[in-house]
């Protein structure tokens, strides 16, 4: 990709547009942010009242509403967590690559975390959730790398669309690799598809905490990086011009990204289009600039998810329907209309 230096100009304008209003909508994310956990902890199969929220925040399970309450505390946590996560992760994608398309499902990177688990569930033996996580980066690192070397094949190198398709193609193909794994495996069938949806209606406080070192070194990490990004978004010549080494940027801001898609894949499952939507809309709310694009898409994106629950458990009453697909359903007609876009700025 080849930046002018009127396109270096604007974007540094751009970069130093006062952040008026920015603080006014930061307060709007977290008031809808706490509305919405407040409504996942009440909305369920069967709603509460706030005498049973009250007691339950007390540690009393005694009656139905109690215990319900109890086991959505650490679901709504587990969904804020992993949506700040994937879209932190998103935007990082999209600052790393320049490219709109940038995603951790659509890359191929939350499909070759699930693979990587999968294997190790069924040849290994690896069902602790420390192990799953560890193995879940491993995977998505390798196909973050694999997907970006075949996308920067021929000419023009890593274009927005060879990415998006080299992303698609391997996705397909580890999912049939999925699929071929899990199909003579009676023993492990049923708990792998059900994660392979992507969902946190299993969510409990002991697999938050031990993913939580993981999803706080990649939320540092990939925060730190917001000054970094603005310079790459300037292009490479112009970022390495202010000082930014480059590859190293490159190198410490995907491993950041990495460990959050890991982590909330060996978790969750799969969530996919997180990483897609949020970004794009925080950018029409508060701009380009990544010291505040960042911290907002991991507020929007943990809302997001949250939103994609409680509506899972609204219109499937007494049952649910998971986040993963409330996401697929929300984000492939996004993406649709991203690359339609993408492609009539490229003719």
């Amino acid at each position: 990709m080849t930046v002018t230096s009127q396109d270096s100009t604007s974007g540094a304008r751009d970069m130093r547009r006062p952040a008026f209003g920015n603080g006014l909508w930061l307060i709007g994310v977290l008031i809808v942010l706490v509305t919405l956990a407040g409504a996942s902890v009440v909305i369920g199969s069967r709603d509460v009242d706030w005498s049973d929220i009250v007691a339950a925040l007390g540690g009393s399970t005694e009656n139905i509403g109690q215990g319900a309450i109890a086991k959505r505390i650490p679901r709504t946590v587990l969904a804020l967590v992993v949506g700040a996560a994937l879209g932190l992760a998103g935007a990082v994608m999209q600052g790393i690559t320049r490219n709109p398309l940038a995603d951790p499902g659509i890359l191929g990177v939350n499909m070759g975390a699930s693979l990587a688990v999968v294997v190790g569930m069924a040849w290994f033996g690896l069902w602790t959730q420390t192990s799953m996580i560890w193995v879940a980066i491993l995977g998505a690192a390798a196909a973050a790398l694999f997907v970006y070397v075949v996308g920067s094949l021929g000419r023009d190198g890593a274009t927005p669309l060879k990415l998006a398709l080299a992303g698609a193609a391997t996705s397909a193909a580890f999912a049939s690799f999925i699929t071929a794994i899990m199909l003579p495996r009676n023993d492990i069938a049923a708990s792998a598809r059900s994660w392979q949806i992507g969902g946190v209606g299993g969510a409990s406080f002991d697999s938050i905490r031990q993913g939580l070192p993981f999803f706080v070194v990649g939320f540092v990490i990939c925060l730190l990086s917001a000054r970094s990004l603005n310079s790459l978004a300037l292009g490479d010549e112009v970022a390495a011009g202010l000082g930014a080494r480059v590859g190293l940027v490159r190198a410490a801001t995907a491993l950041g990204a990495v460990l959050l898609c890991g982590a909330a894949t060996a978790i969750a499952g799969p969530i996919g289009f997180v990483g897609l939507v949020v970004p794009h809309f925080c950018r029409l709310l508060i701009g380009i600039d990544n010291r505040w694009l960042l911290p907002f898409s991991a507020l929007t994106g943990a809302g997001l998810l949250v939103a994609a629950d409680v509506l899972g458990r609204i219109v499937a009453r007494p049952s649910e329907i998971d986040v993963g697909i409330i996401t697929a359903l929300i984000g492939a007609p996004f993406f649709i209309y991203i690359v339609r876009r993408q492609k009539i700025r490229e003719l």
